[in-house]
């Protein structure tokens, strides 16, 4: 008998039930699948938000065209997964994109990351419910698997996108707060505020300006805590640098006593800026009108040199005398109107007691010979200038305002007449 001689086996001849079969086999069930979900797609975009509309009570109370955006990322979330499973080998799939993609920017605003979260888990429970039809036959543990692949990625690109968003709008609200706080130092733009605070959900009022230095600290470090600590405490806050110098415009709210307001509310804030003074601006009804009060916060740091034992923070208004001996014209009127002019209404004998009770070395008894009055008398009526003005004669500061006070009103009395 002829023996056959020996042939190794070609690759061709290889057991047809191999793993190159095997891969084939399986190829051949994703692309039945993948056309099964291609036909499927509109009615499972369909069917998710109808699922949400039930599940979802902040969906429901959506408005309609945040409602449809979102109808627009359920159904290209289905589109990405289809067409993503159809070829799985070309690796990661481009979530970021294909998904959140055709939605604007703003929908982030609207929808919260949690709310993201459940909008993606109601969708993928949507499909894992009709895994058995929608998949070929002997596919479904292939679809199931795939479809957990795919939630686990669009819950990674659901957090990356909030997250490139709030960078975005930090950066973005940084920016606007440092044009607002420039805008209200020079008074320009005053008719566009109200617009600004709205675009950083300004509500609170009244409010107040509070200027320091930033030190040898990094100034947006300052910024970002003096930014946490009043957003902690339940305040507004807009904050900006120019230079070393640091303005910070705080919407208070009503929780402090009428009266208390400016000082209370800086009070917990002064320790985050630099050395030096910390000057507080008067409390204004509304954003809109606080420029002056960072005009008077900025103008009392730069004249509170000229008073070292200051407290800290010091109202912008305890420091009219410095802030005029500067040269500012608003605080002399102010200090005119509310020292001099109350003086002055209240008759003669008020004026001349203070002018000879400064004149003579704050002596009661002096000031009673001058004019020839008893000591009681003079008492009196220092008591009644306390009253009137708000500044003890006998008291080292009050004298000091008093008497620049009373010569900025003889002043403007002699330049008017």
């Amino acid at each position: 008998m002829n023996e056959q001689p020996h042939r190794p086996r070609d690759h061709q001849d290889s057991d047809p039930s191999g793993p190159a079969s095997a891969q084939d086999g399986a190829d051949a069930l994703r692309a039945e699948t993948a056309r099964r979900l291609e036909r499927s797609m509109g009615r499972l975009g369909t069917a998710a938000v109808a699922s949400m509309e039930e599940r979802l009570p902040w969906f429901r109370r959506m408005s309609a065209e945040d409602r449809s955006w979102i109808g627009l990322v359920a159904q290209s979330g289905v589109a990405a997964f289809v067409d993503w499973f159809r070829n799985p080998v070309r690796g990661r799939p481009a979530i970021t994109v294909e998904v959140f993609g055709t939605a604007p920017r703003e929908l982030t605003r609207s929808v919260t990351l949690q709310q993201t979260v459940d909008m993606i888990r109601v969708v993928i429970d949507v499909v894992e419910g009709q895994v058995d039809e929608l998949a070929a036959p002997g596919g479904a543990m292939q679809l199931r698997e795939d479809v957990l692949r795919y939630t686990r990625e669009v819950a990674f690109s659901s957090a990356k996108v909030y997250a490139r968003a709030a960078e975005a709008r930090g950066a973005w609200d940084a920016r606007l707060e440092a044009l607002i706080v420039d805008a209200l130092l020079h008074g320009d733009h005053q008719d566009g505020l109200q617009t600004w605070g709205s675009s950083l959900r300004w509500t609170q009022t009244p409010v107040i300006a509070i200027a320091g230095d930033s030190g040898e600290e990094d100034g947006n470090k300052v910024l970002d805590d003096l930014r946490g600590a009043a957003r902690r405490a339940g305040h507004d806050v807009i904050a900006g640098m120019q230079g070393d110098r640091v303005v910070v415009v705080v919407g208070v709210g009503d929780t402090y006593p009428e009266g208390e307001l400016p000082a209370a509310a800086a009070e917990p804030l002064a320790g985050l800026f630099g050395p030096g003074p910390v000057v507080v601006g008067p409390a204004v009804p509304d954003l809109r009108a606080s420029g002056a009060s960072a005009r008077a916060a900025v103008s009392g740091l730069r004249s509170a040199v000229a008073w070292p034992d200051a407290p800290r923070p010091v109202l912008a208004e305890d420091l009219l005398p410095e802030r005029v001996l500067q040269g500012e014209a608003g605080a002399r009127r102010q200090l005119v109107e509310e020292v001099y002019k109350p003086l002055l209404g209240a008759g003669s004998p008020l004026l001349d007691t203070l002018s000879v009770y400064l004149e003579h070395a704050s002596s009661l008894e002096a000031t009673a010979r001058m004019l020839f009055v008893h000591p009681n008398t003079v008492r009196y009526r220092l008591s009644r200038i306390a009253e009137l003005t708000g500044h003890t004669p006998s008291d080292g500061r009050g004298s000091f305002v008093l008497r620049i006070a009373v010569a900025l009103g003889r002043l403007d009395a002699t330049e008017r007449g």
